[in-house]
């Protein structure tokens, strides 16, 4: 019954009417605000263009398309003596277009569909005033970083063999390459949310989006800020909460490649990322009686540079043939040792090898290595914590690390 109503002439007519008297007071409002009179018609104007739009596209195809090239050469004329005023916007022009494309859109789709466009049309107009502060920020580079998100996603991923490399290494090129895309985009978003949307909005959220982004990182780079600041609590709450977000970003990322190793690691990650929570909680509560200076400058790398994608595969396939050899020699001693090793580096590579392998180990295997690896990750990060800060905000969030790490490490032994 309704998909009935909705599809009758008199109620399409009316949404497109209204439609374009909507767009009409937007532009008002817009002519109103910039004190600019000199342009094309009123309200009513795109009222009567969004109805005669319709009427034609009712009618027939080729009188739709001549009422088109007439609004088209209207519109044309007035821009062209607009242009010898020296003025050069074109905001109009393609509104007007577009109301006028609505009676078509209704004909050939649904009143859903333009309803669609008429909210986009709506955010778009209004857009530039949200971004006034963006544009003085935007670094254009951006737009080439953007690219190589493509071009590592969407260009060179698909083109790769899923087939074993070899015996040795236990993994497509394929897989090598999901892994880079995989944390590539875990660690931009971090990077995007930190610099454009969140800069300079406290050191706590620092920690939460360098906790995706890399909370080894952003522990360094807090510990080397707190050297020369005198609020250890909210420094320390700041570093503990990045590795809070390690542990869900691990989670996320183990469950994008090997969702029975991440049902095994749901349970102990949850119950830590808890308790770094609670105790970034205690700390940031005794922070809020300390006197909290400015950020500073940002301090974040694009991690999009594909010299650190290349060197990511390259350190995937190296822990790749590492661990099976291990494996091999060693069994599942040497995987924990090697775990607790690894994780004193950069432990991406080894984790999400063991995610995306076959090594012939089973799940608790594997749940239990990267559990070892991020333990000693977190005692690594305690030490960059105390030694690079040398105050009473490295010590806090080096021994709660370290804590953390031992915790991590002993919940490996028990899952």
């Amino acid at each position: 019954m309704l998909e009935n109503l909705l599809h009758a002439p008199w109620v399409e007519l009316i949404v497109v009417v209204i439609a374009g008297f909507l767009i009409g007071l937007e532009i008002k409002a817009h002519r109103i605000h910039t004190e600019s009179h000199r342009e094309i018609g009123s309200v009513r104007t795109f009222a009567f263009i969004s109805l005669i739009g319709y009427i034609f596209a009712k009618m027939n195809l080729y009188l739709y398309m001549v009422g088109y090239v007439a609004i088209l050469t209207h519109l044309s004329l007035f821009y062209f003596f607009k242009l010898k005023s020296n003025r050069s916007g074109m905001i109009l022009f393609l509104l007007s277009t577009l109301v006028y494309s609505f009676g078509i859109v209704v004909v050939n789709f649904n009143i859903w569909f333009l309803l669609i466009i008429f909210v986009a049309v709506v955010f778009i107009s209004n857009l530039d005033k949200n971004l006034q502060h963006f544009y003085t920020i935007f670094d254009e580079r951006e737009i080439e970083t953007f690219a190589k998100l493509l071009l590592l996603s969407g260009v060179i991923l698909p083109l790769l063999p899923q087939e074993q490399i070899s015996e040795i290494i236990p993994i497509s090129y394929f897989k090598v390459w999901l892994a880079v895309v995989i944390v590539s985009l875990f660690s931009y978003v971090g990077y995007v949310l930190k610099k454009y949307i969140f800069n300079d909005k406290g050191y706590l959220v620092t920690g939460i989006l360098g906790g995706i982004y890399s909370s080894t990182a952003t522990t360094l780079v807090l510990a080397k800020k707190a050297s020369s600041n005198a609020t250890p609590y909210l420094f320390a709450s700041s570093i503990v909460v990045a590795t809070t977000l390690m542990y869900l970003r691990l989670l996320g990322i183990a469950f994008a490649f090997n969702t029975e190793v991440a049902y095994k690691l749901l349970i102990p990650f949850i119950i830590l990322t808890i308790i770094s929570g609670i105790i970034v909680l205690v700390l940031y509560n005794k922070s809020k009686y300390e006197k909290a200076d400015t950020l500073g400058e940002n301090e974040d790398k694009n991690p999009l540079e594909l010299g650190t994608a290349f060197l990511f595969a390259f350190l995937f396939i190296v822990m790749a043939i590492l661990t099976h050899f291990v494996l091999n020699q060693y069994g599942d001693l040497g995987l924990n040792i090697l775990s607790f090793i690894v994780g004193f580096t950069d432990i991406d590579p080894f984790v999400l090898s063991l995610l995306s392998s076959k090594f012939g180990v089973s799940i608790e295997s594997v749940a239990t290595a990267i559990l070892i690896a991020t333990g000693s990750n977190n005692i690594l990060k305690a030490l960059y914590a105390y030694i690079f800060s040398k105050n009473k905000a490295g010590m806090l969030s080096g021994a709660f690390l370290l804590v953390l790490g031992i915790l991590t490490i002993t919940a490996g032994f028990i899952a």
